[in-house]
């Protein structure tokens, strides 16, 4: 499962992202890989939560971290991760919860 990046810079509501990612649950041809690391102390200015992306390539079947040329740009400093989350702060910036098998 790999989540949806369509929401920075776009309407965020929480409607309209959900809107955007057709069912996350279902797991479709992967695209990248998504974390989100819980640390109070590392994160204070996100929520306490630090955000990576990393893109697979399915040819060499390997991953690399997101960069600012990516669609949404991703920094180091993984501000687009929290930009996006912040819609579900009463979550504690969580959109989904983990997929049980």
């Amino acid at each position: 499962m790999a989540a949806s990046h369509a929401c920075c810079g776009e309407d965020q509501s929480y409607e309209s992202i959900v809107a955007r990612v057709p069912d996350t649950t279902v797991a479709g041809a992967q695209r990248d890989v998504d974390f989100m690391v819980k640390d109070s102390k590392r994160f204070a200015d996100s929520g306490g939560w630090g955000y990576a992306v990393f893109k697979y390539d399915a040819a060499s079947d390997t991953f690399t971290p997101g960069t600012t040329a990516d669609q949404p740009p991703q920094a180091n400093d993984a501000k687009c991760g929290f930009g996006c989350h912040t819609i579900v702060k009463a979550r504690d910036y969580v959109f989904t919860e983990y997929g049980h098998r």
